[in-house]
């Protein structure tokens, strides 16, 4: 008789727990199932009745270390605030999260960090994610007049170039948290809003030989 899925679900839960306290240990050295079962003290035969093999648990750990930046994204998308807004709230609440993670266990962050680029092919989705999400917003801005003259990919790619800071959270360890602020991504968003597209981007500078290019 199959297991119900909500014992499943809770043992799944359960054994994450245990992949945290290993990577708090041994930080981003790669765990084996074999490692994972002995120290949740079950048999390996029954850890694969929780995760089918290393690709599935690899999945939960990344889907579990996403889910509240995905949970922010829906909800700040299927919002009624105002375009500007949305967007500022898109970055905003999403850097806050991060920050939330690396002042509670900056090692383990870190450490989550590292094993993502590790296995970069089982997070790429959730970075593509990312980019669907952004991408939503700006078609609601380009119906509103913002953005003229740039494709939604090329905006799309713009706005994640200048507000990388914000959104890679391995910026954190560099220059921590004092440099950075929501009330500064306010005023990049502004700019956002105010000065990009096709018209600016081809401007030339004031006393430069340069022309900037999109």
């Amino acid at each position: 008789m199959a297991r119900p899925q909500t014992d499943i679900e809770a043992g799944r839960t359960a054994l994450l727990e245990v992949v945290d306290d290993l990577v708090r240990k041994r930080g981003s050295v790669d765990i084996s199932m074999t490692d994972l079962a002995a120290a949740a003290g079950m048999s390996p035969s029954n850890l694969y009745r929780f995760f089918d093999n290393k690709e599935a648990l690899l999945e939960a750990v990344a889907e579990r270390f996403f889910a509240e930046k995905i949970r922010i994204m829906v909800e700040v998308t299927e919002s009624d605030l105002p375009v500007r807004d949305k967007m500022y709230q898109y970055f905003a609440r999403r850097y806050l999260a991060s920050v939330e993670q690396y002042e509670a266990e900056p090692e383990l962050l870190k450490s989550y960090l590292e094993i993502g680029q590790q296995h970069f092919e089982v997070v790429r989705g959730y970075v593509d994610l990312g980019d669907h999400y952004l991408a939503i917003i700006v078609a609601e801005a380009m119906d509103q007049g913002y953005f003229q003259g740039l494709s939604i990919d090329e905006a799309v790619s713009l706005i994640n170039q200048m507000l990388h800071c914000y959104t890679n959270p391995d910026i954190l360890f560099y220059i921590g948290t004092t440099k950075l602020s929501v009330t500064k991504l306010a005023m990049i968003v502004d700019a956002v809003f105010q000065g990009l597209g096709k018209k600016i981007a081809t401007q030339s500078v004031p006393g430069s030989h340069m022309k900037i290019v999109s």
